[in-house]
């Protein structure tokens, strides 16, 4: 277990005592990993009580607020099982859901996001979120109903291939799935907030489909930059040689074309097209070259003794 936590001094130890009548009979010797993200009130002070008298329960804690991706990944840098479940520390996820995704699991997934089917928050925020689902879902390819739930199992390789950094916790199943890993969904409960406030807000939203972009254009065009920049440089420059030749034909005519609007605009297409163009054969040479020196770093510190072909 991986739990992220800031300022939920109230929740530490009653979410501690949940896990433990969700998992004591599935796994003797599961464990969790508490993650301080820069608390200021006395959450780490809760964790190492719950520390201090359970064998299982590890704590890690951030000089500073780092965020909630931060707070994954030194979590995730902690885990030692094979699976590996996350969960909020809110308790607006239910432990008891638990075995469902480890079930789920089973079936040969490698990743198992809840789904806050029926989500106990205001009717705003259930209407932002999915929106941002819907999105997410249509610019990712990845098509479930949350991406952002905070209950989530895995199985070990995957949070060692996650690229978390900044926000971009919020896509975990989307980078999952942009790396080849099987990712579903399990609808969850999800209980209303009794301690604490929550920190979303529209501004959340607006950073996140920032974020959007990012990881659908990492996932996408990561190994083949030109084809996203040379696809808009192709059409803006052929827009602009389209605009150019109509102004040629049309002073072929005897027409002036020097005080047209629409001169500025062509050559301003054709010179943006190039740029595009000339950027995605810079992007690809940079690509090609860190493929080629990682792929020989492997081959390097790879530890073959023999092959027998």
């Amino acid at each position: 277990m991986v739990v992220p936590a800031r300022d939920e001094e109230h929740t530490v130890e009653q979410l501690y005592a949940e896990l433990a009548i969700a998992l004591d009979e599935l796994d003797p010797e599961w464990e969790v990993v508490y993650v301080d993200d820069g608390s200021v009130d006395a959450t780490f002070a809760a964790m190492t009580r719950l520390h201090e008298r359970h064998d299982n329960v590890r704590v890690v804690r951030l000089r500073r607020n780092a965020g909630k991706a931060a707070a994954l990944d030194a979590g995730f840098a902690e885990a030692e099982g094979t699976v590996v479940v996350t969960i909020d520390c809110d308790l607006q996820d239910d432990p008891a859901e638990i075995p469902r995704l480890l079930a789920k699991l089973e079936e040969g997934f490698d990743l198992v996001a809840g789904w806050k089917s029926d989500r106990a928050d205001p009717r705003a925020r259930r209407l932002l979120s999915r929106v941002f689902n819907t999105v997410a879902g249509r610019m990712s390819g990845l098509r479930i109903h949350d991406m952002n739930c905070g209950l989530k199992a895995f199985r070990a390789n995957v949070v060692q291939e996650l690229p978390l950094y900044g926000e971009l916790h919020r896509f975990i199943p989307v980078l999952a799935h942009d790396r080849g890993f099987r990712v579903t969904e399990v609808a969850v409960r999800h209980r209303p907030r009794t301690h604490g406030r929550s920190r979303y807000g529209v501004e959340r939203y607006v950073r996140g489909f920032l974020d959007l972009l990012t990881v659908t254009f990492m996932g996408r065009y990561r190994h083949r930059p030109l084809h996203l920049f040379g696809g808009l440089g192709l059409g803006l420059s052929t827009g602009g040689f389209a605009i150019l030749l109509y102004l040629t034909i049309v002073k072929l005519t005897g027409d002036a074309i020097g005080g047209r609007p629409l001169l500025t605009l062509g050559v301003l297409l054709v010179v943006v097209g190039i740029q595009f163009l000339s950027l995605g054969l810079l992007s690809e040479l940079i690509t090609s070259q860190h493929v080629e020196r990682m792929r020989a770093l492997a081959r390097r510190d790879a530890p073959v003794d023999e092959i027998l072909r």
